[in-house]
C-alpha cells in the first residue's frame, strides 16, 4: 500500500485537518501518516483556541516518518506560523519527499486567521517551488496573487500568476463564484475544468482539506494530476451530499 503524509493541524471535532485527511487517505486506498503542526480547540461553530507545536517537534515528526517509510506523496494544510512553514519547507527538501500538494490554509471558515503575512510570504517563496500542485479556493487564490477574481477569465489569470511563483500546477476551486462550482486545473500551460453541481444546505466544514487529501491520496496511488482532480471533485461532491449536522454550526462531510 502506498503511503501519503499529511502535515497539518488537529481538528477536535474531526471535520477537517489531520483527522479528516487520514479518513480520506484510507477511503481512497492509501496508508496515511501525519505530522501535527498545531492543536485546535474547535467545534462545528468555530475555532476557540490554537496551541502551536514547536517547529523543532514538527521537524522531528517528519524526520521520524521519512527515515523509515517510503512516502509517495505529501500534503500541507494548516501550518499556522512562519517558523513552521520554514521548517517544513527545509525538511521536505532535505528528505526528498515527492509529490507535494499545498492546501494554503489562510483563514478558517469562521474567519479565524490561520496564517499570518510572513507565513504566507514564506509559503510562496519556500514551499511553492517544491510543490506539484496548490489547491486554493477563490479567496485564497486572491491572497496568493493579489488579483480580484470575479469570473472565469480573472480566475485563469490568477492561476497563471500563482504558477509563476514556481509551482507546477494550480487548481483553483470555484465554489465561491456564482453559478455551478467549477474547479480549474492549470498544468503545463493548459487549462482543464471539472464541473459540478451546487448542493443546497448550510456550510460544510473541511471541504478544502477533503479535496487536497483526496488529490494527495490519488497522486500517491499513481494517478495523473487530471485523474486525481476528477476523483477529488467526485469525492467532495459525494461527501457534501451526505453531510450531517451533529452540532450547532457547520455540517460535517461524510465519506
Amino acid at each position: 500500500m502506498k503511503i501519503a503524509l499529511s502535515i497539518a493541524g488537529s481538528d477536535t471535532c474531526g471535520g477537517a485537518g489531520i483527522q479528516l485527511d487520514l479518513k480520506v487517505f484510507q477511503t481512497l486506498g492509501v496508508h496515511g501518516v501525519s505530522a501535527v503542526t498545531a492543536l485546535t480547540a474547535q467545534n462545528t461553530r468555530g475555532v476557540e483556541r490554537v496551541h502551536h507545536v514547536p517547529p523543532s517537534f514538527v521537524a522531528a515528526q517528519i524526520d521520524a516518518l521519512a527515515s523509515d517509510l517510503p512516502i509517495a506523496a505529501a500534503k500541507t494544510g494548516m501550518l499556522a506560523r512562519a517558523q513552521v512553514v520554514e521548517v517544513v519547507a527545509e525538511r521536505l527538501q532535505r528528505r526528498g519527499i515527492p509529490n507535494l500538494i499545498i492546501d494554503p490554509v489562510i483563514l478558517a471558515k469562521d474567519g479565524t486567521p490561520l496564517l499570518n503575512n510572513r507565513g504566507l510570504a514564506l509559503l510562496k517563496s519556500r514551499l511553492l517551488p517544491q510543490a506539484l500542485a496548490i489547491t486554493p479556493n477563490v479567496p485564497e487564490a486572491e491572497a496568493l496573487c493579489g488579483l480580484t477574481i470575479h469570473d472565469q477569465a480573472s480566475l485563469q489569470e490568477a492561476a497563471r500568476r500563482i504558477a509563476g511563483l514556481g509551482v507546477r500546477a494550480v487548481i483553483i476551486k470555484g465554489g465561491h463564484l456564482p453559478g455551478e462550482p467549477v474547479d480549474t486545473l492549470f498544468l503545463d500551460g493548459e487549462f482543464v475544468t471539472f464541473s459540478g453541481h451546487r448542493i443546497a444546505g448550510t456550510p460544510v466544514h473541511g471541504t478544502g482539506c477533503l479535496y487536497s487529501a483526496a488529490l494527495t491520496a490519488r497522486i500517491a496511488a499513481g494517478d495523473s494530476l487530471p485523474e486525481a482532480c476528477a476523483v477529488a471533485k467526485e469525492t467532495v461532491t459525494r461527501a457534501i451530499s451526505h453531510a450531517v449536522a451533529p452540532g450547532k454550526g457547520s455540517r460535517l462531510a461524510v465519506l
